[in-house]
């Protein structure tokens, strides 16, 4: 049974007029503990970064930076053909983005979690999670790298001693490696079934697969995307759920300092 988690949510991934998010920013902002601001190449533009930003530290939400494939018209949810090197370099610019808009109101960068195809494409590579990691000791510090449980990015964080966090996904399916099964498009999901399905990850520890199967699965922060339709009933029933069931939210930095 798990008595605290991080409740963490995709923001500001709109581009100047263009805003995929149903609900209001701060409606959901409201709602969370940590959010992973669109660092503007897969999505997020300078005006949005500033404002969305603004409103976590205003609601004392843990700032994350939220890089992507430079891919604004695919939504960073396409695989781009490029090396760790440069993919590593595009991940620099854009948490220096979001790190300098946060330093405009007093908010430090408590993380930074690749977004879509990124994420999936460190999950699998050995050797762009051994470049990511490299590169945030080396210009990050302490900043805490989101990722899945089963990736190689948690395993070589682990390894090298780099404080990572571990995701657990409401609004995804999982197969049986403990995957989670990648989408461009999601339909519309049933608040109370999400809600049920993030209640029975921390007390039981275990999740049902696409394949019918229970697997064990762990984590110190649950995952909803603002870009969900519905997300905004989504988070409030997986917070009243949390909540109902004795679970403290907290920020990830908060669960990491009380685990250790």
């Amino acid at each position: 049974m798990m008595e605290i988690v991080d409740l963490n949510c995709d923001m500001g991934e709109g581009f100047g007029q263009w805003v995929l998010s149903e609900a209001p920013d701060e409606d959901i902002m409201a709602l969370i503990s940590s959010a992973n601001i669109a660092a503007g190449f897969h999505a997020g533009d300078p005006n949005t970064m500033d404002r969305v930003i603004k409103l976590a530290h205003d609601y004392g939400v843990g700032l994350g930076a939220h890089p992507g494939f430079n891919d604004i018209q695919g939504f960073g949810r396409r695989a781009i053909n490029t090396t760790p090197e440069e993919l590593v370099n595009d991940i620099v610019y854009q948490i220096g983005a979001i790190r300098e808009f946060g330093r405009r109101y007093g908010a430090s960068l408590q993380h930074v979690k690749p977004h879509g195809a990124l994420y999936m494409e460190a999950a699998k590579s050995e050797e762009l999670s051994r470049q990511i990691i490299d590169m945030m000791q080396k210009t990050c510090g302490d900043t805490i790298l989101f990722c899945m449980e089963s990736s190689e990015t948690y395993r070589i964080g682990k390894q090298s001693g780099y404080p990572v966090v571990r995701e657990f996904y409401a609004d995804r399916d999982y197969d049986n490696s403990g995957s989670i099964v990648f989408a461009r498009q999601v339909g519309r999901p049933d608040p109370q079934a999400i809600a049920d399905k993030c209640v029975k990850a921390c007390t039981t520890g275990k999740v049902t697969t696409v394949e019918g199967d229970e697997i064990d699965i762990g984590f110190e922060s649950i995952c909803f995307h603002s870009d969900t339709p519905g997300a905004l009933e989504m988070g409030k029933a997986i917070r009243k759920g949390l909540t109902d069931a004795g679970i403290t939210i907290a920020s990830a930095a908060t669960v990491l300092a009380q685990k250790s």
